[in-house]
């Protein structure tokens, strides 16, 4: 992505381009991309764990489950974010680089991420009309929120899942015990 210092604001096609030949991820905002820091061992083994739970559980349905390597595009916003777990049952999202429309969105916080996961993501995600939740995940503690969607586009509450408890994610009838999410985790 050196080749970006020659010009401060890309389109959408060149930083798909130069995303494809960078050996570091970025993410896009309105012509703008931001290099996203390496992650710990604990956030790794969340994101492994969550991943495996859920891609057992939807085997078969339609739905696919992506790691942090496949960015979720926002189209009406003009960004592109690469959260740490995301679900598509979308038969139409097919692009070979990103999801337009997925229905469940997984961000495991760090430090370096936490306010930006919690507020600007939280709002951003929202203007996706496919999400149905998204689910902010501790590497400090077990812990784990889930936003759901309502009835109405504006409407959304929170569930929050601490030491034992099943998380349940209602928008696809699956449940991940905090035991597994957490497993191998030194927290």
């Amino acid at each position: 992505m050196s080749n970006q210092a020659l010009k401060s604001v890309l389109t959408v096609e060149e930083y798909l381009h130069y995303e494809e030949l960078s050996n570091i991820r970025h993410e896009y905002i309105k012509g703008q991309v931001y290099a996203m820091s390496g992650g710990s061992q604990e956030h790794d083994l969340i994101s492994v764990n969550i991943i495996t739970g859920l891609k057992n559980q939807l085997r078969g349905s339609g739905c696919r489950v992506f790691s942090g390597n496949m960015k979720v595009r926002i189209k009406q916003l003009d960004l592109f974010y690469y959260p740490d777990v995301s679900i598509s049952c979308n038969p139409q999202d097919r692009q070979k680089y990103f999801l337009d429309s997925p229905c469940l969105i997984f961000e495991v916080l760090s430090p370096s991420t936490e306010r930006i996961d919690r507020h600007e993501k939280l709002i951003n995600y929202r203007e996706l009309d496919s999400l149905q939740e998204y689910v902010l995940v501790s590497q400090t503690e077990k812990k784990v929120e889930v936003y759901r969607r309502g009835d109405r586009p504006c409407d959304w509450s929170l569930a929050t899942f601490l030491q034992n408890d099943i998380v349940e994610f209602q928008s696809l009838g699956l449940q991940l015990s905090l035991s597994d999410i957490y497993d191998e985790v030194e927290l």
